[in-house]
């Protein structure tokens, strides 16, 4: 498993995707050092504070990317083990655009039944990294197209379904919701629904500043989950920037 990504793969995919947020920083900064002479001496200090926060806040962000896309252990799945899974299962692996773990689960499922569905959509889901990612990395093989209000399932169908770092990207709170109503459609009774995502929360703001306004908070994420009638379970904290729901259908518990 440990072998299946590379060293540093997950920050360099994050700079490689979203280079356009790091060149910016980069340009302002070189141009205040070549203009810096002809600044007067009270705006020096404002200016090279300004400079060395803009540094120090790029380099945290890539600092905690690294911890916890490259470090934590997320991508080895050992946190699946907290799950009580059994190796013959239906699987269910959503994304949007962009999958890193579906690879991850084959192997640590073998003779599980596993559907990979990817929901991204051109129109709706415009951000330039996700349009890098799908041309860097391939879909993984027998990923099948979808849309948010209509999965290509039928009713009980999943054991378990995944969707890692993607459900955020659905920014309307109404597709969002007919989202998360059609996962509780296709997943069995005792089933589960493994949801992992950033917060819009202090962690993330001091990592990853205005950034962490694309991400929502906890009690959006609860809103939604209690209009798809789903409950949760567990909530399993990998990191102090991700949180990963288990969630299952209401009156469900397990």
């Amino acid at each position: 498993m440990e072998k299946m990504r590379k060293p540093f793969q997950g920050v360099w995919n994050i700079i490689r995707f979203n280079w356009h947020f790091y060149v910016l920083p980069l340009f302002f900064n070189s141009l205040m050092v070549a203009f810096h002479s002809h600044f007067n001496t009270p705006a020096l200090f404002y200016i090279d504070t300004l400079c060395l926060l803009i540094i120090c806040s790029t380099l945290i962000s890539l600092l905690v990317s690294y911890y916890i896309y490259d470090m934590s252990g997320l991508y080895k799945l050992y946190w699946i083990n907290q799950l009580n899974a059994t190796a013959q299962e239906k699987i269910l692996n959503i994304n949007a655009g962009f999958d890193e773990t579906s690879t991850l689960l084959r192997a640590k499922f073998p003779q599980a039944e596993l559907i990979v569905l990817d929901f991204y959509d051109p129109k709706k889901h415009t951000e330039v990294s996700i349009k890098r990612a799908r041309k860097a990395y391939p879909p993984f093989p027998g990923t099948q197209q979808t849309n948010t209000a209509n999965l290509p399932l039928e009713a009980n169908f999943a054991d378990r379904v995944f969707v890692i770092f993607a459900a955020h990207e659905i920014r309307d709170n109404t597709e969002r919701v007919n989202f998360f109503r059609e996962l509780n459609r296709v997943t069995k009774t005792k089933g589960q629904i493994i949801i992992t995502e950033h917060l819009r929360d202090v962690p993330n703001f001091l990592a990853y500043n205005i950034g962490f306004f694309h991400f929502y908070t906890k009690a959006s994420w609860h809103k939604t989950f209690q209009a798809a009638n789903l409950v949760i379970t567990k909530e399993i904290k990998l990191t102090p920037f991700t949180s990963t729901f288990i969630l299952q259908k209401n009156g469900n518990p397990i």
